[in-house]
């Protein structure tokens, strides 16, 4: 029935990497190892995540016409990603300037470059694309009136998944739209106003549902998930406990296996369950796409 199990619109950057003992303080220099060049991108990580686990997966993005862009471009489709709606040109691809500390844990700055030129006529090209799976997500490394677009293109009873970051106030139309909109605490925070999430994961996930989402999943690192929905209410959904060695795209694999595992008609906490080992999975690899597990790999774990 459909031509792609998930398609994704988003970013794609190439991730400078530097391993670091401490992040430096304000004014502060600190010597790093050598510096690592991997594809990423909160869109790309996403795409090769689902492809890497069996999913017909297609991406709407753009690079720019640069060694950065011909990474991004074969490191897609290597892991079987369809790239015909990924556009090139307009400025530099996108860069995301990563630090990774001993405990596995990162800090980022991004240059979207091409990603910013990513425009509502680009999701308007690639209107076949977005109407040929039941599952479309998108983040806010593209400009959002891009993502509201794109959701307007979407044909009935397509699903609409929304990781917002980096987050910003949402407009209530692309709000209503999410199912489920997915978030980690920073996330939340920013979506909702501080002083109105409750004093738990639960609370902060029904406040968030009566901002308009159909459902809402607030992830939680090595504590899992949390997930709630109108008419399902509010469930736990445990992680696997493993030795993490960098955290860089794990949330981008969680939020494509859930995805993927949606649009196969599994309910959204069996979804973010298997969502949530396919994170766990992830965090015990160095890199984001390089640290993405298969299928076979998840059922091992």
């Amino acid at each position: 029935m459909y031509d792609y199990d998930l398609v994704v619109v988003g970013s794609a950057n190439a991730d400078l990497v530097i391993g670091v003992e401490r992040r430096p303080a304000a004014g502060e220099t600190v010597l790093g190892s050598d510096l690592a060049v991997h594809p990423g991108g909160k869109g790309a990580n996403q795409a090769v995540a689902a492809a890497r686990l069996g999913a017909r997966t297609a991406l709407v993005a753009r690079v720019g016409e640069d060694p950065h862009g011909r990474l991004l471009l074969d490191s897609l489709s290597s892991a079987g990603v369809d790239t015909s709606a990924v556009a090139a040109g307009r400025a530099p691809t996108g860069v995301a300037l990563i630090t990774v500390d001993p405990s596995g844990d990162n800090s980022i700055v991004v240059s979207p470059g091409a990603n910013g030129r990513l425009t509502p006529g680009d999701a308007r090209a690639a209107e076949r694309v977005l109407r040929s799976a039941p599952v479309v997500s998108a983040q806010l490394e593209i400009p959002l009136e891009t993502v509201t677009e794109a959701v307007r293109l979407l044909a009935p009873g397509t699903r609409f998944v929304l990781n917002p970051s980096p987050p910003r106030e949402l407009p209530a139309e692309l709000l209503e739209a999410c199912d489920p909109l997915i978030v980690n605490e920073h996330e939340a925070r920013v979506i909702a106003g501080d002083g109105t999430l409750g004093d738990g994961p639960e609370e902060w996930a029904r406040a968030l549902l009566a901002l308009g989402p159909r459902s809402v999943v607030v992830t939680l690192g090595a504590g899992g998930a949390v997930t709630a929905e109108a008419d399902g209410g509010v469930t736990r959904v445990p992680s696997v406990t493993v030795d993490a060695v960098d955290t860089t795209g794990a949330g981008d694999a969680f939020t494509a296996a859930l995805a993927w595992r949606l649009g196969l008609g599994e309910s959204l906490p069996v979804a973010a369950g298997y969502a949530a080992r396919v994170g766990a999975a992830a965090v015990t690899r160095e890199g984001a796409q390089a640290s993405y597990p298969t299928a076979e790999e998840v059922a091992a774990l």
